[in-house]
């Protein structure tokens, strides 16, 4: 019996009768358009000496940005024409039925609303400790800080060129090619998100180039966990693609989580004193870019905590609720 997602919304594209089909694609067929698209995103940072990294040239040069912007633009558009042409041709679907299986159409801004308010439950200490112990509410209301950080390359990378075209290859494109394989729909959530940890290792090379004198070991471990929280990213967003059939959520949800970083998991909760203006930083630089450390109360880490507790727990239990849509992909359970 074919298994239900995608490929049973779509079913009556494969065929005219009501009885079960084979799935129209093979998981050898998307297995290998997987690791091809993988490759097109990644493999031109290397190919020309506008945008491969040397230990004179950081990946964090506006240069090597803009050039790296409209590569990985040109691989998503070829991918995307890829995808849509295998779509039309074992689906049967039209041309304003497959923007609806990438999760291009309709909007749906309930659906970005509610993704974007799970995923900031989830970060509710930090939240907390951004606005209240460091004070930086005003500049977020006022939008300051999200000026000042789109008006630099870095910014553009790590908040809007990066998440959209990661999330277009590695979630509209790939996610439903794999739906409409034999593949239930959580063994696509949990092996869609591989090939996106995997793109993100060649920054081991990267790091290795650009800081030669750094032993091999911390930089192994450093690419390890990388691909380690870029995976479980994946199959979060993964998940909400697929749950709620937006791209435009899932982006919206990568570049919050850009911008959040990793929340904090120990040591005490203090005010910070920004030394100049906001700084905006590689998405691999280590430390604060804030300094001149107060020290704070202790009520300031206690409140922090329980906010991170209390949100994960919330997060936990509204995890179906808010991304429950009436465009969903597939039933994931």
């Amino acid at each position: 019996m074919a298994p239900t997602g995608l490929y049973h919304h779509f079913s009556s594209y494969f065929k005219n009768t009501e009885e079960d089909v084979l799935p129209p694609l093979s998981v050898t067929l998307v297995g290998l358009l997987s690791v091809a698209y993988t490759l097109l995103y990644v493999l031109p940072f290397y190919l020309s000496p506008t945008t491969r990294p040397s230990p004179n040239l950081s990946r964090d040069a506006p240069s090597v940005i803009r050039a790296r912007i409209r590569f990985v633009s040109v691989a998503v558009a070829l991918s995307t024409i890829a995808t849509m042409y295998i779509l039309a041709i074992h689906t049967k679907a039209s041309r304003l039925e497959i923007p609806r299986l990438l999760g291009w159409y309709p909007i749906g801004i309930i659906e970005v609303a509610k993704s974007l308010l799970l995923t900031a439950l989830l970060f509710t200490g930090p939240l907390f400790e951004g606005a209240v112990v460091e004070g930086r509410w005003k500049d977020w209301i006022q939008s300051q800080a999200l000026h000042e950080s789109l008006s630099s390359w870095i910014g553009w990378r790590n908040y809007v060129a990066g998440p959209v075209t990661e999330e277009i290859i590695f979630r509209s494109l790939l996610v439903p090619l794999h739906l409409l394989t034999p593949l239930s729909p959580i063994r696509v959530i949990l092996l869609t998100p591989l090939y996106f940890g995997i793109a993100h290792i060649h920054h081991f090379y990267e790091f290795v180039l650009t800081h030669p004198h750094t032993p091999w070991a911390p930089s192994v471990i450093r690419s390890l966990f990388q691909f380690t929280f870029t995976t479980i990213f994946g199959w979060y967003a993964t998940f909400i693609f697929i749950r709620t059939g937006n791209i435009l959520a899932v982006i919206l949800v990568h570049t919050f989580c850009n911008w959040a970083g990793l929340p904090r998991l120990w040591g005490r909760v203090e005010p910070r004193v920004a030394i100049g203006g906001p700084t905006v930083r590689g998405k691999e630089d280590s430390g604060s870019a804030l300094g001149n450390e107060r020290r704070g109360h202790w009520s300031w880490s206690f409140a922090y905590y329980f906010l991170l507790v209390v949100g994960a727990v919330a997060f936990q239990q509204c995890l179906w609720t808010l991304t429950e849509s009436p465009k969903v992909l597939a039933k994931v359970l």
